[in-house]
């Protein structure tokens, strides 16, 4: 039989679902860390798809959404930062990243040693392969757009700017995938129920 040590890493990142984003934003709908990552990851999941069809990629997909399902939990150390104050300036933005890095690793450091290798690709942002992160980041871009969009959709100016930035940001992403998914996902998220259901 195994001799198994306990291990507190679950339970700890299982706080990210205190962790709220846009925090220096009111929002009309609240959106957890932990919301966020699984969103990232189902749409991680179909830009690979969509790049190994559509595209002749050959993505390990399913490497790609299970780093894009962990891709936040460094924040269970150290918090959202917006990305407005992460980016003010390069000062900030080297001490940030640095942070993240040492977040990565106390993370990885909490689970046994037996599986401290195989989650080295999928927790430390550097170990994961570049073509793996430009999905993961482009995904990420897509949710925050669509979470702009839906707030300034149910009237709240507090987003406007930011929708506006980060669809910037995604016009400047030169992957085919994201323009297929913007053109093909992204309309239907502004309807309801009812419109769905039609």
């Amino acid at each position: 039989m195994l001799n198994t040590v306990r291990s507190h890493f679950y339970a700890y990142i299982s706080k990210i679902r205190w962790l709220q984003r846009w925090g220096l934003k009111r929002n009309v709908t609240n959106e957890n860390v932990m919301e966020h990552s699984w969103e990232v990851a189902t749409i991680a999941h179909a830009l690979g798809l969509i790049r190994n069809r559509c595209f002749a990629g050959s993505l390990d997909v399913n490497a790609v959404v299970v780093a894009a399902l962990y891709h936040d939990c460094g924040e269970v150390i150290t918090g959202d930062m917006p990305s407005p104050i992460k980016y003010h300036s390069p000062e900030i933005t080297r001490a940030y990243k640095a942070v993240e890095k040492q977040a990565e690793h106390e993370l990885l450091s909490l689970l046994p040693a037996a599986l401290q290798q195989d989650f080295r690709g999928v927790l430390l942002h550097d170990e994961i392969p570049a073509d793996h992160m430009l999905i993961i980041k482009a995904a990420d871009t897509l949710c925050a757009y669509i979470k702009c969009r839906s707030e300034v959709m149910a009237g709240n100016a507090e987003f406007f700017q930011a929708e506006q930035d980060v669809k910037a940001r995604l016009d400047r992403i030169d992957l085919p995938e994201v323009r297929y998914f913007l053109e093909t996902f992204v309309p239907s998220y502004g309807l309801t129920l009812d419109e769905l259901l039609k």
